[in-house]
């Protein structure tokens, strides 16, 4: 995967739905975006499950 941002995961992946929606995408290409929207999914997941972990760390020696 890229070296996306959280908030270009998240732009990529909105703009995936759109055209999963609007059913613009080519039976082609369906399996390709669904794949990528997944990976997207996960490393959005993840990335928040990080930043979490660093936020109560810091708390932590408050």
């Amino acid at each position: 995967m890229k070296d996306y941002t959280y908030t270009q995961a998240m732009q990529r992946l909105e703009a995936i739905l759109a055209q999963l929606e609007e059913g613009s995408a080519s039976v082609d290409t369906l399996s390709e975006l669904v794949k990528e929207a997944a990976a997207l999914v996960a490393f959005c997941r993840e990335k928040l499950r990080t930043t979490e972990e660093e936020v109560q760390k810091a708390f932590e020696g408050l």
